[in-house]
């Protein structure tokens, strides 16, 4: 008897595990130029105690390099890690990761733009007065909910911090699954900076790649090849993973068949016995696995 597809098959790299490694290398790239895009969205958005932090450990770490003084004794005379020293190396310019706050819907909500636009006409209107014009209006919520809804910045916040997990969300989501004001904003975001402009194209050619098909290996060779040549490290980083585990990669791209079935057993497998280490001997085993 000849054998089927599934024993004849090379090992495979599974494309959910070539996503994943994708994933945190885009969110890696998307941290490390936070200040090209972040600025584009929220121009006027201070800095805070982090990024102050940020900044200035950017500029001791590059002035010890400017002295010739390596990443190692950087480490040990900051008294950082190593890793730190290294990240801030590859910083171009100073920056620091911009926190969106998280806001629940409230009842306050709906009257918004309301709010906002009586406060412009007159800055020092009291609370109480919008408390009662919003109650004529419908509001059903207490005068509490409405001060703390002012005092954090709601009724202004017109644009609110775009975090690197959104932006990098934003990549890794199909362009047909994204609502326009997402589009939109994705737009703005990857026009502000060229290398995210790069990622955002790289991103999308390689996820094309990920339903196998002939001449997809020739395709990621080339993807591979051309963003190790830009600004982008940590792209470089998984290009260069992929070259390690080539025929893998190529068989994950290329064959419709895997071996995420034998994978998953022997995963199983693996968790019964640490499960049962030292309690139960090799017939317990067989009777977990056979007969689940």
């Amino acid at each position: 008897m000849g054998k089927g597809p599934a024993q004849q098959a090379p090992r495979r790299r599974p494309t959910s595990t070539l996503w994943s490694n994708l994933c945190g290398k885009v969110l890696a790239e998307v941290r490390s130029h936070a200040a090209c895009w972040a600025t584009a969205v929220n121009p006027a958005q201070p800095g805070g105690v982090r990024e102050q932090t940020t900044r200035e450990r950017w500029q001791r770490v590059h002035h010890l390099l400017g002295q010739g003084v390596g990443l190692l004794e950087c480490a040990r005379r900051l008294d950082v890690a190593l890793n730190t020293v290294k990240r801030y190396a590859r910083m171009k310019e100073p920056t620091g990761d911009r926190r969106a706050p998280r806001y629940k819907p409230t009842l306050v909500d709906p009257y918004r733009d309301h709010l906002r636009t009586h406060r412009a006409e007159d800055p020092a209107v009291p609370v109480l007065q919008l408390f009662r014009e919003i109650k004529e209006l419908g509001y059903t919520g207490s005068l509490n909910l409405l001060y703390r809804y002012i005092t954090q910045g709601r009724a202004e916040d017109d644009k609110p911090v775009t975090t690197p997990q959104r932006f990098a969300g934003l990549l890794l989501t199909r362009p047909k699954n994204l609502r326009d004001k997402d589009t939109a904003l994705l737009r703005v975001l990857t026009e502000a900076c060229p290398e995210m402009t790069e990622l955002a194209r790289l991103t999308e050619e390689f996820a094309q790649l990920l339903t196998p098909a002939e001449g997809n290996d020739a395709k990621a060779h080339r993807l591979d090849h051309h963003g190790s040549r830009r600004r982008l490290p940590h792209l470089h980083s998984f290009a260069n993973g992929l070259e390690l585990d080539r025929a893998a990669v190529d068989a994950g791209l290329t064959l419709p068949y895997h071996n995420g079935r034998t994978e998953g057993v022997n995963t199983r497998t693996k968790r019964i016995t640490r499960q049962m280490h030292g309690r139960a001997g090799f017939p317990l085993l067989r009777h977990r696995i056979l007969l689940p």
